[in-house]
């Protein structure tokens, strides 16, 4: 009988992660696509299921982030910052809610704070971006440009304002999240390349 409940337990428990994985990858569809509702719906039910998910890219970012970045997007800051506060006390170096989590401090009038959360999570980023670069078989197909990262060093040598902070750490967000998309792509067609030639 235990071998059967055990058996049992990890076929939910497959079933419960494919479930969360699926949820969250229409997340971040809605969220790219602008369907904000949808995105907070998706990422919701994925934060119910399984709190500490974590997607399996190389930017394994947290569903309490993405739920967090898709309520900022809505407007609805005091949910947004529950559900980044709630990112970053599973993992204080999780720097793109700490992003999005000084976007809403500024938000919410503490200008100066929101300002420090921004630019420490940029530098955060900087820092990620240059040591997975540094990694063969993932690195070469983040940033091979280094665009993000001049980006950033644009934004943070310029001395901006905290609102006007805000809008490049939302821009700036943006393009790490479609890096994640453009890396796997090229990775997938790096692969496909040299199969081909085999």
């Amino acid at each position: 009988m235990l071998p059967v409940l055990v058996a049992l337990f990890a076929h939910l428990a497959a079933c419960t992660t494919l479930q969360v994985e699926q949820e969250v990858r229409d997340g971040r569809n809605a969220l790219v696509r602008g369907q904000l509702d949808n995105a907070v719906d998706y990422f919701s039910r994925a934060s119910q299921l399984k709190p500490d998910y974590r997607t399996s890219y190389a930017l394994r970012e947290s569903v309490w982030t993405y739920l967090g970045r898709a309520y900022y997007e809505l407007g609805k800051y005091p949910e947004s910052r529950t559900a980044l506060d709630k990112a970053l006390a599973t993992d204080n170096k999780d720097f793109m809610a700490r992003l999005y989590q000084g976007m809403v401090i500024t938000r919410s009038g503490e200008r100066e704070r929101g300002l420090a959360e921004m630019e420490t999570a940029l530098n955060e980023m900087h820092q990620w971006l240059d040591n997975i670069t540094t990694d063969s078989s993932v690195g070469i197909y983040w940033d091979p440009n280094r665009q993000i990262r001049k980006t950033i060093e644009t934004s943070l040598s310029e001395k901006p304002t905290a609102i006007e902070m805000v809008v490049m750490a939302q821009r700036i967000g943006k393009q790490l999240e479609e890096e994640i998309d453009r890396a796997e792509r090229d990775k997938i067609r790096s692969s496909y390349d040299q199969g081909s030639k085999n």
